[in-house]
């Protein structure tokens, strides 16, 4: 069966009975502690693999190899070891997304969100209390099942769970708590790396908070009205449906999610629904954008932030405060997103976004390849400065258009039936290509140097050109309209719509 996803579209939207409670808003809160999770988990990995104490107890080659002044400057973190402790997490989530979606349909939201939670506090347990390689990337492998149960079933809960006007907010909010995720980890590394020799522990440690916040703070939310009336627990589901509410009467949403769940009973296998012609549009943008949302280059330079302004010749405090400056610019401009992404439109902002980031990632290379010699000095103070003045411009490109709106389209793009398949697609495709970046991007700076950024900016080209010509826009249509008003209206996409592949009558609010 596929499991019923409630989603509302931004137009021809029925106006359920209800009020934003406050028990609604806690509910959120404590979910999206899961997102904050994910941004921490990216953001601490790089200031502690540019930590002198936790390089030496695990990296030394690594250390010694920075400590030489004629050491090459683009390859002096380049090992495999160093970058499996960053990717791991990334494999891990890739595995563990096919079993939560599972356990998503089975179980239910909030029990997934549960076992994200217990993951996470066992990983934090080991990578802080490591006391060799192996139990940090252990740690490292629990850490990224929690991020892959996470997740599937955060978003799921956060839209589920919303009233019908919040829910397109709510779903960009997400990602907005990765954002403050990563800052937060920034501000970490900043503060703890002149703490000897335990530094690198306190950052991994501190993880542990929001794991707690969500661990206890789940047994705090209910589960959603919609995953409970999906699994045949009607009457409760109303109940809790009310609560939410705030309202007695919600019959007519309770009778929208009833209707949708009838639906989705339908489909049998939406996998193998995903694998039909009809499908390729949906499936074929999801991919791409988790693809495309990785090959910006914006993890590499997130990951390893510290470590590239190191690079080009901050020091190590001043390269983990450049960190943090990002963090700040990825929090403020995702905010930006959630105020535009409904005025201006989605083409719009990953249109105008492709070109900055082009134009960033292609003067930082030529800075990079007229001035920082592999075995040469450092890049003058005022020029390593004006990088990262475009890795702010870079970041604040990425954070209002294909950092949120990766995830946003492939939950408005799929018809009900195949949309939870689908959207566990797009997630295991983000983290296949997360771990890819993540476990090379170190030796592809030392082997190809500057010509890295070239490399991002021709992949930026790419996906500029893709969404110019074949992503239609999304905005202003709803969702139980798509296939009739973007895919067979489509110059490209059309040719693989049938009359009959899709039931257009399906209504989804």
């Amino acid at each position: 069966m596929a499991p019923a996803v409630v989603v509302s579209s931004s137009g021809d939207t029925p106006e359920f009975e209800g009020r934003t409670t406050i028990y609604v808003i806690v509910c959120v809160i404590i979910a999206a502690f899961g997102g904050l999770m994910f941004g921490y988990d990216i953001g601490i990995s790089g200031g502690v693999t540019s930590m002198d104490d936790f390089l030496k107890k695990f990296f030394p080659i690594v250390y010694e190899r920075k400590q030489h002044a004629q050491e090459n400057n683009y390859c002096k973190y380049d090992n495999q070891f160093l970058q499996l402790f960053t990717s791991s997490l990334y494999l891990a989530a890739l595995v563990a997304s096919f079993a939560a979606s599972r356990v998503c349909s089975k179980a239910g939201r909030r029990p997934t969100i549960q076992i994200a939670s217990v993951f996470f506090l066992a990983g934090v347990v080991l990578t802080a209390g490591a006391l060799n390689i192996i139990m940090l990337i252990i740690g490292r492998l629990l850490l990224g099942a929690g991020v892959g149960f996470a997740n599937q079933a955060v978003p799921l809960f956060l839209s589920e769970l919303a009233p019908t006007k919040l829910r397109g907010a709510l779903n960009i909010s997400f990602q907005l708590f990765i954002t403050i995720g990563i800052f937060v980890a920034n501000m970490v590394n900043y503060f703890v790396s002149n703490v000897h020799p335990n530094g690198w522990r306190i950052s991994l440690a501190i993880a542990g908070v929001p794991a707690l916040m969500l661990c206890f703070g789940s047994l705090l939310i209910c589960e959603t009205p919609t995953s409970l009336i999906e699994r045949y627990k009607v009457e409760k589901g109303r109940k809790v449906l009310r609560k939410i509410r705030g309202v007695e009467n919600v019959d007519d949403e309770y009778d929208s999610i009833v209707h949708a769940c009838e639906m989705a009973r339908q489909v049998k296998d939406p996998f193998r629904k995903l694998m039909k012609p009809a499908s390729r549009p949906p499936i074929v943008i999801a991919i791409c954008l988790q693809v495309f949302q990785q090959f910006t280059g914006i993890n590499a330079i997130m990951f390893y932030a510290p470590v590239l302004f190191q690079t080009v010749g901050f020091g190590s405090d001043a390269a983990l405060l450049s960190s943090v400056i990002t963090g700040v610019v990825n929090v403020l401009s995702t905010m930006v997103s959630v105020y535009a992404v409904d005025k201006a439109g989605r083409r719009v902002l990953l249109l105008q976004a492709s070109v900055q980031m082009f134009v960033c990632q292609t003067i930082i290379g030529v800075i990079l390849l007229k001035d920082l010699k592999p075995l040469g000095d450092n890049l003058g103070k005022g020029e390593a400065i004006f990088v990262v003045i475009l890795v702010c411009l870079f970041v604040m490109a990425f954070a209002w258009s294909w950092g949120p709106l990766g995830w946003l389209i492939p939950s408005e793009t799929f018809p009900l039936e195949t949309r939870t398949a689908g959207f566990a697609f797009a997630v295991s495709s983000n983290m296949l290509f997360t771990f890819v970046i993540a476990q090379a991007f170190l030796s592809m700076l030392c082997q190809m140097q500057a010509g890295i950024f070239f490399f991002f900016a021709a992949w930026i080209i790419i996906m500029g050109m893709f969404t110019w010509f074949l992503l239609p826009e999304t905005k202003g249509v709803p969702v139980d309209s798509m296939v009739d008003k973007v895919w067979k209206q489509h110059w490209f996409w059309s040719s693989f719509m049938g009359d009959d592949e899709y039931r257009t009558d399906v209504k989804v609010v």
